[in-house]
């Protein structure tokens, strides 16, 4: 594993640049479960950077019969502007029998055929039942120099007729391609999931362009079979930059996410949305989003601090005319530093949150970082919080490195990616799919 300093300084860093595709080709696909500790922890799936992707950097997504859905970074279509290591997959998993077998959904082809490549975010399903997602790149539009394209949203559909086959692929619309040509400042690279609002309009994130180059909030609105973009907001660094991950609505519609360095609020103000900053963290990077409690509070996780050691998770609570936050467990800076949550977390019917880790605790990874963690978080009569480490990856058969948030599925069982190691192949393995059973 990359140092994940750097590696963050490739990506989304205040100067961004391109994702890189040049991972080497994996050849050959397992699916399994494979117990990893304590018959708690299980491998569903391991990648093989091949037809079944590789290097997934998103969660899972569920639909109502508790299959799972997901993307690859890497894998799927070679050659071309995909290189070596391919432009990504969608994908879902199914539970057969006693075990899980995935089924490849759709290969992105890059902009070799105009389509998107390397999706970093989760796939959501849209009111009509198709899946959306974005791409971090691709889409046939430059950003100049040498970028393969500046990131796409596309739409998944379902076979029309049903299908007789594992293997019946989906079909994708790709309804909005991002461009930085011609000095449009509509955004770059979106990174993160998107999210629907009551009217059918999809919003998210960019983690370049606009007006500073440090990112954007869209909208796109659907109108006659096309979708109409409309960027809500630029960052301009004074009020975070760099946006990584979706957003959430509350119950006024308003908008919430998190830059780095910022948590923000985008609320509506006539016939446009005004941002307020919510809370200023001493961070460098933060890529979690937020989520709310039933009281209106939020919670996310940063993912470094200000010396790329450790990071936290924390509240938000809403005070007068502020925002107070409460930083409710710091992440321990083993190692080389440590680092806090990626993604963003997830509440159970207790009021416990879950999330991942990307590299810590411990030096057991190349880099001298940790493999990364899952943990849970539970509150105090005090007020206080207690962590628990519910796995800690190995970077061996059972992963490394999760970017992932946490679901639960319909058992109340435990569902991420890893995106490194797992077995042979791609940069440093390219991934797995698991399970804990609490």
């Amino acid at each position: 594993m990359a140092n994940p300093a750097k590696r963050s300084a490739l990506i989304f860093g205040s100067s961004l640049r391109v994702p890189v595709f040049a991972l080497a080709l994996c050849a050959l696909v397992m699916i399994a479960m494979q117990p990893a500790q304590a018959q708690t922890f299980m491998v569903l799936h391991t990648f093989t950077g091949g037809g079944d992707g590789g290097e997934p950097r998103a969660g899972l997504t569920m639909d109502r019969a508790g299959n799972f859905y997901g993307t690859t970074y890497a894998g799927g279509h070679t050659g071309g502007a995909c290189g070596a290591g391919g432009c990504g997959t969608v994908f879902k998993l199914s539970h057969q029998g006693t075990g899980w077998v995935l089924f490849p959904l759709y290969t992105f082809l890059g902009n070799d055929a105009n389509d998107g490549a390397a999706p970093w975010g989760r796939v959501i399903f849209g009111p009509d039942g198709n899946l959306y997602g974005t791409t971090t790149a691709g889409g046939g539009l430059g950003c100049g120099g040498t970028s393969p394209g500046c990131g796409t949203v596309y739409k998944l559909q379902p076979p029309a007729s049903a299908c007789h086959t594992s293997l019946c692929p989906w079909t994708e619309t790709v309804i909005h391609r991002f461009s930085q040509l011609g000095g449009v400042s509509a955004g770059a690279y979106p990174v993160g999931e998107v999210v629907f609002d009551q009217s059918g309009n999809l919003y998210g994130t960019t983690n370049g362009g606009g007006t500073r180059g440090a990112g954007t909030v869209y909208e796109l609105t659907p109108s006659n079979g096309t979708w109409a973009a409309q960027v809500l907001h630029s960052f301009d660094y004074s009020d975070g930059e760099n946006p990584y991950d979706g957003l959430t609505f509350d119950a006024q519609g308003n908008l919430y996410g998190t830059a780095s360095g910022a948590a923000f609020q985008l609320a509506h103000s006539g016939s446009g949305w005004v941002e307020n900053v919510l809370y200023s963290f001493q961070t460098i990077v933060s890529y979690a989003g937020v989520i709310f409690d039933s009281s209106g509070n939020l919670y996310g996780g940063t993912t470094w601090d200000s010396g790329y050691t450790g990071g936290a998770a924390y509240e938000l609570s809403p005070s007068g005319s502020g925002w107070i936050e409460n930083t409710l467990y710091s992440f321990p800076s083993d190692g080389n530093g440590g680092v806090g949550p990626a993604a963003s977390l997830v509440f159970d019917a207790a009021a416990n949150l879950y999330g991942t880790t990307f590299a810590d605790p411990g030096s057991g990874c190349s880099g001298g970082y940790g493999c990364g963690t899952v943990f849970k978080l539970s509150p105090n009569p005090d007020g206080t919080w207690t962590n628990t480490f519910l796995y800690q990856f190995t970077g061996g058969t059972d992963g490394a490195n999760p970017y992932s948030n946490v679901t639960f599925g319909l058992d109340s069982n435990l569902y991420g990616t890893a995106s490194a190691a797992g077995g042979s192949g791609c940069e440093s393995g390219c991934g797995v799919v698991w399970q804990i059973t609490p």
